[in-house]
């Protein structure tokens, strides 16, 4: 038959565990973001991707500026941008 644990063994034993839930738990919140930083580079590279295609040429850095305010003024006339982009998804999209 097993002894029985002292008290400070009982503590011993809840401060490991405690301590191995904490590094999973780091573990897991390390992974989950490294996920999320993968999805947003991913979702970032298919914006500009699309927006390449579209105008027909690639995007350089200084033309970040202009399309930075294009797309603010679009926001300030109306919304234009925000409401384009809760539309419905049409068929060919």
């Amino acid at each position: 038959m097993a002894a029985r644990k002292t008290t400070s063994e009982k503590i011993a034993d809840i401060e490991k565990k405690q301590a191995q839930m904490s590094a999973l738990k780091r573990q897991l919140q390390k992974k989950e973001a490294a996920e999320n930083r993968k999805a947003r580079t991913r979702r970032l590279i298919m914006i500009g991707a699309e927006v390449e295609k579209i105008l027909g040429k690639p995007i350089e850095e200084y033309d970040l500026p202009k399309l930075k305010r294009f797309l603010e003024s679009q926001e300030t006339r109306g919304h234009y941008f925000s409401k384009a982009m809760s539309a419905e998804p049409t068929a060919g999209t």
